[in-house]
Order: C-alpha cells, then sequence, then structure tokens
C-alpha cells in the first residue's frame, strides 16, 4: 500500500485518479480549496483531506506543514491541480493564477515535501501537449498573456522544473516524471475551456496510476511522458535547453522566497 497526495482531487482526472487508487488499496490524502466538496469525497473513500487554495503560496506552505504534521513519509505527490480559464487571472499580488496554480505552487509543495518523499517515492507532474515558451516577465508577473498563453506557458514550465529538479537530486531523491494525461479529455477545464466534451477521462487516470506506481516509469526520473503518443517523448525544444531550464528555476525561486 502506498501514501499518496494528490492536488485537485475533487475534480475531474484527480477525482477518478483518487477513486482508482483508493479502489486499489491505496491510502489516498486528498486536497481541494472548496470544503464542502473535500469533506464530501473524503467522506466517500474515508480518505484523510486537505483543503488549501494554491493560487496563495502562504497556503502551500500550510498545506505542506499539514501533511508533514500527520505523516513521516509519503511515497507519492500527484501534482494535478491546474487551472486554464478564469474570470479573473491576475491574482492581487500582480502574478497570473495559471503560473502560480501550474508551475509555483507545485514546485513549493515538493520542495517542502522532499524530506518525505526520500530516495524511493515519485513526485508526478501534470504537464499538457499544449506548451509554449515561456516569457519570464509573464510567469514574474510583469506581462500578461491570453488564457491558451498562460496555460501553455505554465505547463512547459513544469516540465522544465521536474527536468531540472530530477538533475539536481539524481538518485538523493524522489523521480521527479512529467505527463501529458491526454488531450482534450472530459473534464471541467476542458468544458469550460474549449467548449467540448473531452475524451474519456479513463485515458489520464491510468497513465497517472501507472506513473505513481508501475516498474515501467521506475528510472524515468528526468523524462516526460506524452499519453497522446502512448511514450517517453521530447517536450518542446527549450525544455532540452539546460541554461533555460535554469532561468525559469530561478525565477521560480525568486517567487517563494
Amino acid at each position: 500500500m502506498k501514501k499518496i497526495l494528490i492536488t485537485g482531487s475533487t475534480d475531474g482526472i484527480g477525482l477518478e485518479t483518487a477513486r482508482m487508487l483508493a479502489d486499489m488499496g491505496h491510502q489516498v490524502l486528498i486536497h481541494g480549496r472548496n470544503p464542502a466538496k473535500v469533506e464530501k469525497l473524503a467522506a466517500e473513500l474515508g480518505a484523510e483531506s486537505y483543503v488549501a487554495d494554491l493560487s496563495d503560496l502562504t497556503e502551500v506552505e500550510a498545506l505542506a506543514t499539514a501533511v508533514a504534521e500527520k505523516h513521516e513519509t509519503l511515497d507519492v505527490l500527484i501534482n494535478n491541480a491546474g487551472v486554464f480559464k478564469v474570470a479573473e487571472p491576475v491574482l492581487g499580488n500582480g502574478l497570473d493564477v495559471r503560473f502560480v496554480v501550474n508551475t509555483v505552487a507545485p514546485y513549493l509543495l515538493t520542495r517542502k515535501l522532499l524530506p518525505m518523499l526520500g530516495t524511493s517515492g515519485r513526485v508526478v507532474n501534470l504537464s499538457s501537449a499544449a506548451q509554449a515558451p515561456v516569457d519570464l516577465n509573464a510567469l514574474m508577473g510583469k506581462t500578461q498573456l491570453d488564457d491558451m498563453g498562460a496555460y501553455a506557458q505554465s505547463k512547459l514550465a513544469i516540465t522544465m522544473w521536474s527536468m531540472e529538479m530530477a538533475k539536481e537530486l539524481g538518485t538523493n531523491g524522489p523521480a521527479v516524471i512529467a505527463v501529458n494525461p491526454g488531450s482534450l479529455l472530459a473534464s471541467k477545464m476542458v468544458r469550460e475551456g474549449f467548449g467540448v466534451t473531452g475524451s474519456d477521462l479513463g485515458i489520464g487516470v491510468d497513465i497517472l496510476c501507472r506513473a505513481a506506481l508501475s516498474d515501467e516509469f521506475a528510472d524515468a526520473s528526468g523524462k516526460y511522458y506524452d499519453n497522446d503518443s502512448k511514450r517517453f517523448a521530447n517536450p518542446q525544444a527549450d525544455a532540452l535547453n539546460p541554461a533555460m531550464r535554469k532561468e525559469v528555476v530561478r525565477s521560480i525561486e525568486s517567487l517563494i522566497h
């Protein structure tokens, strides 16, 4: 039995992944920002639950602290929570909520939980087939982007820091893996963002469970798995540039300190 924390587990792919892993007998720690939804799912699964708004980095830190206070170890962290189209994309501090929730919050949460994950744990980061070169000014809140631009850049950014963290940790930390779970799956985000029903959510649930548990991902740290092509693949070219990866990580670090 593995102990698995899934962010954004009250909707969409996160919800169905939480259900699947709980059905498999694993100890699932669920997270959401809506207390009522979290309470309902916790009751359904008999799971431990956490409420935090990942657009607020102080709440991200509090989430990590709360998990660490209850557990000495964690086997898997699935950074699933994400946003695409929102009414007010610019937060009070000037940052774009897509970058904060999709890129910065998972980085901070992962950093805080690294001691619990040890050398045998896994971090599964939700990437996307939508990847675009990262405008560091946009990441830092100095430039505003449209919905798709911010989303695609935030997903390349999480892929870039996944690769960089994996390289930094080597065998001294958990495996860090970026996964595109599949394009246009039947999630709330896809319905609201693109106005389409989407494909079977189970496609994404299956690959997230495999990435979290399967031996095929045992040596996948620093790799990107593209579930559209059903294989490990190269992400957008900037992610293969060590200097660019380091610039993205430096920018993220400056936002969390």
